[in-house]
């Protein structure tokens, strides 16, 4: 993490407050390191289906949920370095309605981002990951339109990357990019430490690091790298030379 580069902007729009930490949390911790201007957007907390952990406490209310499932994903943010926005807009199902697609618009115009990071386009055992990758494709297209709030400046044609579903066979994730996130793997874990209402998901995480990692060397990577995270490109790469 020594060479010079132009500090970049990196956006994750994940269905629920959780998904950063377990698919993308290496590479936003990454991008944090290297001086990169990183925000998550959250559109829920995922009270509802991903707070396992919280729900099996006697007594638990909804509420309570919302508030632990916010402190939790505050701290792994920390341990990250990066910063989080959290729209409440409730899961299963996730719902965006109009208002809150303009402030994505909004916040977008204002992140400029470079690379955006979200889910795959089919899960079919997640529908609310269906959404929020549509909701990135889509507040992204309005985003560079000149048409759209002329007082603010419209974005460029940001990469967008989706991240490695929990089970990627079936939602027809085939990765193109293996990032090696070895030296910053102790602050993804840290992070998904912090995430106690899905704690059961800490240790599958951490293995698929490094089964990636064996798959990262395997097509060239160095020997030294033990972890990475794989996502695959939603438009081509361009470039002057053949890689």
């Amino acid at each position: 993490m020594s060479e010079t580069r132009a500090s970049r902007s990196i956006v994750a729009v994940t269905a629920h407050s959780g998904d950063f930490v377990w698919r993308a949390g290496g590479a936003l911790a990454l991008s944090a390191a290297r001086g990169d201007a990183v925000k998550v957007i959250c559109l829920s907390f995922g009270e509802r289906g991903e707070s396992q952990g919280l729900w099996a406490r006697p007594g638990m209310e909804l509420e309570t949920v919302k508030r632990v499932r916010r402190e939790e994903a505050e701290a792994a943010a920390a341990a990250l370095g990066v910063a989080v926005d959290f729209y409440d807009l409730g899961d299963y199902p996730l719902e965006v309605p109009r208002e809150a697609r303009e402030r994505i618009v909004a916040d977008l115009r204002a992140a400029r981002p470079d690379v955006l990071l979200t889910h795959v386009a089919d899960d079919p055992y997640n529908r609310d990951h269906n959404v929020a990758h549509e909701t990135t494709l889509t507040t992204r297209m309005i985003a560079q339109a000149m048409g759209h709030d002329p007082a603010t400046t419209p974005i460029g044609a940001s990469q967008v990357l989706m991240f490695e579903p929990h089970q990627p066979e079936m939602c027809g994730f085939q990765p193109n990019l293996l990032l090696d996130v070895t030296p910053v793997f102790d602050r993804k874990r840290k992070a998904m430490e912090a995430m106690s209402a899905q704690g059961h998901l800490v240790d599958y995480y951490t293995e698929l690091g490094r089964r990636r990692g064996v798959q990262a060397r395997r097509n060239g990577a160095a020997a030294d790298v033990v972890h990475a995270e794989a996502y695959q490109r939603v438009f081509p790469v361009v470039g002057g030379e053949l890689v």
